[in-house]
């Protein structure tokens, strides 16, 4: 049963639609600035960094050990989000994995269409490599498009024969750019945040005249296998529901390890308002916990087994 908190937030939310025809500059910066009023969890630290030539940022915990990182691509429709605007969540999700964030400002659309974005999120994971942290201390997450981009980056990875990270994290993920999806139309309803009609617009600016059916931008068109553990959470009143579960579908077919989590009249990215929502508090700790438990395999997979005398 949904907690009253997510009544009395699901009252105050605008459907994207009342927002087609506001121009994209200024969705952005509004966004930016409610975000930089965010007030962050305490004992949270953020260090700008230069990541591969691209702005980024270290969200860090005095808690957190120097080794294991979640690389986090940020949402937004591939056209707005930042660093700036997935902070808190960020600061979140490194609280509940004991685990230091690499945000990343990637490239946005229009001006810098399909495959830009996919190609900045492989050179951040090759430039953390080539800093010395290995893949197996590495989870690469995201949400909404940030989720498919996360993914489009492995499947990249791997069909380049490069070591993919040690698990995916995909939140309410945009996975399928041609909108074929049933709960596309079937949820447009019942969706207080996301519309058809704002994806459609999204997708135009990403795709510009790439086909959305290659599976770089739309991965559930894509071949799955050898992908690693994948976590998805998504809303079960989002019109974006089915991509999650058509790609668990896919994804176990070949082998893969999948959990996804259909959770319970939630709507996109619910995990944003955690500070006041329990469905959200309770989601990060189910993904720290993933998150957690992925590093602890790759740790007894990796520990020498005892002498025998």
């Amino acid at each position: 049963m949904a907690s009253p908190e997510s009544g009395q937030i699901r009252a105050t939310l605008v459907n994207d639609r009342e927002t087609l025809d506001v121009p994209l500059a200024v969705q952005r910066q509004e966004w930016l600035a409610a975000a930089v009023q965010v007030q962050l969890p305490p004992n949270i630290t953020i260090a700008p960094i230069d990541v591969a030539g691209m702005p980024g940022e270290w969200v860090n915990s005095p808690a957190v050990g120097p080794q294991q990182v979640l690389l986090y691509l940020h949402g937004g429709g591939y056209n707005a989000g930042s660093c700036v605007t997935h902070r808190d969540l960020a600061a979140r999700l490194c609280l509940a994995s004991g685990v230091r964030v690499l945000l990343l400002d990637y490239r946005l659309a229009p001006e810098h269409p399909f495959p830009a974005a996919v190609h900045d999120t492989v050179a951040a994971y090759q430039w953390l490599l080539a800093c010395g942290t290995p893949p197996e201390q590495i989870v690469m997450g995201g949400d909404s498009s940030g989720g498919g981009l996360a993914l489009a980056a492995m499947l990249w990875l791997r069909e380049h024969a490069l070591a993919l990270p040690t698990a995916g994290v995909l939140l309410s993920p945009w996975l399928d750019l041609t909108l074929t999806g049933s709960s596309i139309q079937t949820h447009a309803a019942i969706d207080p945040l996301v519309s058809p009609e704002s994806l459609r617009l999204a997708a135009s600016y990403y795709m510009g005249d790439a086909d959305p059916k290659t599976p770089l931008a739309s991965p559930v068109y894509a071949d799955l296998r050898g992908l690693p553990p994948l976590l998805i959470q998504v809303g079960a009143h989002e019109v974006l529901l089915s991509d999650s579960t058509r790609l668990a579908e896919q994804a176990r077919a070949v082998g893969v390890d999948v959990t996804i989590e259909v959770w319970d009249a939630m709507w996109h990215v619910w995990h944003a308002w955690a500070e006041v929502l329990p469905e959200g508090k309770q989601a990060i700790q189910r993904i720290g916990a993933f998150i957690r438990q992925q590093f602890a395999r790759n740790q007894l997979v990796r520990s020498p087994l005892p002498a025998r005398h």
